[in-house]
């Protein structure tokens, strides 16, 4: 079986229409007001603000929020083709404190993708342009489409 290329157009529209369909289900996302700036094939770029509920007891931003932001943009990435796709592993380093009120920005890049892997860097920055994190997921796609029956009605 052969996939069909697309063109730098189709892959774009294609990058966003999943990202689309990705976060109208994603409660977690949208519960911490995790917004979509940029998505394309296999980068994204999402942002989130700080708010008084994610901050810990040294009141910072809590590390898991920042995690949850940076593996946020990494699902949006590597889900960019409508292939579903899941992490294996990802690790962070926690590179400075984060504020409340400040807006995080997460900027993902694939470095990598080979049959049903790929690997992806995702750095987060502060508003001021400090980056406060560098995470590094692993994906490995699995069954299905996150626009469900797209690939089968291009078949047709």
């Amino acid at each position: 079986m052969t996939e069909t290329r697309l063109s730098a157009a189709e892959a774009q529209a294609l990058a966003e229409a999943t990202a689309a369909a990705m976060y109208a289900r994603d409660a977690a996302a949208q519960t911490l007001a995790i917004r979509i700036v940029r998505v394309q094939p296999g980068a994204a770029l999402l942002t989130m603000t700080v708010r008084p509920d994610m901050v810990n007891g040294h009141h910072i931003c809590h590390g898991g929020m920042i995690f949850t932001l940076a593996d946020t943009a990494f699902a949006y990435a590597c889900n960019s083709y409508n292939k579903n796709t899941v992490a294996s592993a990802c690790h962070i380093d926690f590179l400075a404190p984060a504020r409340e009120g400040e807006t995080l920005e997460a900027e993902a890049v694939e470095r990598s993708a080979a049959g049903r892997t790929g690997v992806y860097d995702i750095t987060v920055r502060n508003n001021h342009g400090t980056t406060i994190a560098l995470f590094r997921g692993k994906s490995y796609r699995i069954a299905g489409e996150v626009i469900a029956g797209l690939q089968q009605a291009d078949r047709a």
